[in-house]
């Protein structure tokens, strides 16, 4: 804009001086358009001396955004099932699974166990909590290594599998703690992997957001990632059927405010997949 102004003005001034009428003036205008180019430099360098700086952290993203009154560590396992062993896969798990859950000498729970029915396929999910942190997740570690019986799990359980990964993963303070519910249900966990600096940024926008998504009760848990792909966002809903996410997702743009979280959290993220999961028998979220 400054350049085409500039280039105009200095047209019609050389065509005036050409024709010998406004050789004063022009000179005139040429030192002024120069003096007010140097102002608006040394305006824009001193207000810049007053722009507000950014604090760097004093803490960890993990002690801003969790829980801390309960220091729970959640698992999260995806297993890519070949599709031949999927029955028998399932069956080994609500088999084996619920041992480990209802044994209080392992301080963990199984949330909830799913198979994904939209989304990637013959996948397993599989989450875990772990109350107690990190200590905890390693108690139940080394005693699984002496348990029969999850080790014969584990023998046949690799023989059916063709992929797997899990994430550690802390809860947001905002959300709420996943507890038991009564079916049938189906679940949505929806995963955004966000631009590495913007886990507050997210965090503060949800914290208002999660208010919206209360009023079905369809808000399971939200889940921030620790250890695996870092700066992913886990968020667990649950719906009665795909017809009623549907509505419970269009009344959330009823609310004021809604719009807002939308329009400012979806440049933070990089990559989001969604995944419907129907729960196995052995979970306790139905």
């Amino acid at each position: 804009m400054a350049t085409r102004v500039l280039q105009s003005s200095f047209s019609g001034l050389y065509r005036a001086a050409h024709t010998g009428r406004a050789k004063g003036r022009a000179s005139a205008v040429i030192r002024g358009l120069s003096a007010s180019n140097n102002r608006n430099r040394e305006d824009s360098w001193f207000k810049s001396l007053f722009v507000r700086k950014v604090d760097p952290r004093k803490d960890a993203h993990s002690h801003l955004l969790a829980k801390k009154e309960d220091n729970n560590l959640y698992k999260i396992q995806f297993h890519n099932v070949k599709p031949e062993c999927l029955e028998a896969y399932n069956t080994l798990c609500d088999q084996v699974l619920p041992s480990i859950h209802a044994d209080s000498a392992y301080p963990c729970e199984l949330v909830g166990t799913w198979n994904t029915w939209y989304g990637e396929q013959d996948q397993a999910v599989h989450l875990w909590r772990y109350r107690g942190g990190y200590p905890a997740l390693t108690e139940v570690m080394n005693k699984l290594k002496n348990n029969k019986d999850f080790l014969e799990y584990r023998k046949e359980r690799g023989k059916m599998l063709l992929s797997r990964r899990n994430q550690l993963l802390l809860e947001f303070s905002f959300w709420n703690e996943p507890v038991p519910r009564d079916g049938p249900n189906i679940y949505e966990l929806r995963s955004y992997q966000l631009r590495p600096g913007t886990m507050i940024e997210w965090g503060n926008y949800w914290a208002r957001a999660i208010s919206y998504r209360q009023h079905n009760r369809e808000a399971v848990g939200g889940f921030f990632s620790q250890i695996g792909n870092l700066y992913m966002v886990h968020h667990l809903w649950a719906y009665k059927d795909l017809q009623s996410r549907e509505d419970t997702r269009n009344a959330a743009w009823q609310h004021e405010g809604w719009d807002e979280v939308v329009y400012y959290t979806v440049p933070l993220i990089q990559h989001m997949e969604s995944r419907i999961m129907i729960p196995l028998k052995a979970s306790p979220l139905q």
